[in-house]
């Protein structure tokens, strides 16, 4: 059975914490897009984890975990990550699998997509700088490496050459910026090797027999369904495709292995970085709702934009990722606000949409309509049961269950794995 986790907004909706949770009850945790830019934090007995990209199931003992081939890897990352945990007690590269045909993003993709960034002036994406649209950019480009290219040394350093001849004659002649040495690059990943070796598999394979066994399987996605490069706020988005889809192709698994598809959502939403936010707060309403919820970004540090909960822009991410079931974070950190917000419905020109607009010029310019609602003053962090909330939060949710159209099954009130419920 494959179960699929994937967000609902614009990321940071607690999938890392869900994944922790869910994982107990697996037998593998398979990630399927994304790379470093990534941050899932999972608290455990009061003790913080970030993972950038190792999933996050790796915390459960027995559980096998998997990188698979929609995943963009720094290496650099990835065994930093390793050596952390490891030199934590958790059993890690026995447990790990990584997909050959993974692709590598390596130094030069990081320096890459800085100066690219930088060069888009008024058009500047505000990307995590981590080299992941230009790991993508090579892969659709054909000129990227895998993780198959770099365990043998003949391969790489020839693949190595032609990605890099043509990145250097526009460093020299657009750009303006010093070239790549081919060999400095080869140099400087050859260690990586025999680090490789034991974990490249053909995970996809790994897969089909598991699920032909009867394995549980987590696919485990990052960002969200609005930062997808299909059907997100374009161009403000990542390069892969974070919603349920791409865990068939960032795996290699077909679509009628999945069974289950699980969708986060905050109890209001945030963003990061350059972009479109309809229901965003500019005033201290925002302010508290950053400071409580502790939004800064967990690969970058950045403040995260805030704001009320978005119904229609999570009704739609239900209907593309054909959502069985939501599950809502970070409901504890409304206590205390008196008066709450759900945006219902967008308007624009005086017309209601019946759908999320992909046309930007729209959702820039579009009326939120709101359905207003009291808070709760009741500190709900210790609540292990629905019954244990105050009404007014239960009605909270009753409206997002509406509004949504996808049913709750599970409630977070706080960051240990302690303060999770099913409903």
């Amino acid at each position: 059975m494959v179960t699929v986790l994937v967000g609902t907004q614009w990321g940071d909706e607690g999938k890392g914490k869900v994944i922790d949770f869910l994982a107990a009850e697996q037998d593998i945790v398979a990630r399927y897009q994304g790379g470093a830019n990534a941050g899932h934090t999972v608290y455990v007995n009061g003790k913080k984890f970030v993972f950038h990209l190792i999933p996050s199931g790796i915390l459960r003992k027995d559980i096998i975990c998997i990188l698979g081939n929609g995943v963009v890897i720094d290496p650099v990352t990835l065994f930093d990550e390793i050596e952390s945990l490891e030199n934590q007690g958790f059993d890690v590269t026995s447990r790990l699998i990584i997909a050959e045909n993974a692709h590598l993003t390596l130094s030069f993709h990081k320096i890459l997509d800085q100066i690219e960034d930088q060069k888009r002036g008024a058009g500047k994406l505000g990307t995590t700088g981590r080299g992941i649209g230009s790991t993508y950019a090579d892969k659709a480009d054909r000129s990227g490496i895998r993780v198959v290219d770099l365990l043998n040394e003949e391969v790489f350093h020839r693949k190595l050459a032609i990605s890099l001849e043509l990145k250097n004659h526009l460093l020299r002649e657009y750009y303006q910026e010093t070239p790549f040495s081919a060999e400095q690059v080869a140099k400087e990943y050859q260690k990586f090797r025999e680090k490789f070796a034991p974990m490249a598999k053909n995970s996809a394979a790994f897969l089909h027999t598991a699920i032909s066994e009867g394995k549980k399987i987590l696919a485990e996605g990052a960002q969200g369904t609005f930062l997808d490069i299909d059907f997100g706020t374009y161009p403000f988005v990542t390069a892969s495709n974070p919603i349920s889809g791409g865990a068939c192709t960032g795996l290699g698994i077909g679509p009628k292995s999945i069974q289950r598809i699980i969708g986060i959502a905050k109890a209001y939403t945030t963003r990061v970085g350059m972009g479109p936010f309809p229901t965003e707060l500019s005033d201290t309403t925002g302010e508290t709702l950053r400071t409580a919820g502790n939004e800064f970004g967990a690969t970058t540090g950045r403040p995260r934009r805030c704001g009320w909960f978005d119904a229609p822009l999570v009704r739609f991410a239900g209907k593309l990722n054909g959502l069985d079931e939501l599950v809502v974070t970070k409901l504890d950190v409304l206590s205390n606000i008196p008066s709450l917000k759900i945006g219902v419905e967008y308007r624009y020109k005086g017309m209601t949409l019946e759908a999320y607009p992909f046309n930007s010029e729209v959702f820039d310019h579009l009326e939120v309509v709101y359905k207003e609602m009291p808070g709760w003053n009741e500190d709900i962090s210790s609540a292990s049961s629905y019954a244990e909330l105050p009404q007014n939060a239960k009605r909270y949710l009753q409206k997002i269950e509406e509004t949504t159209e996808v049913p709750i099954t599970y409630i977070s009130v706080g960051t240990g794995r302690e303060q999770m419920f099913r409903i």
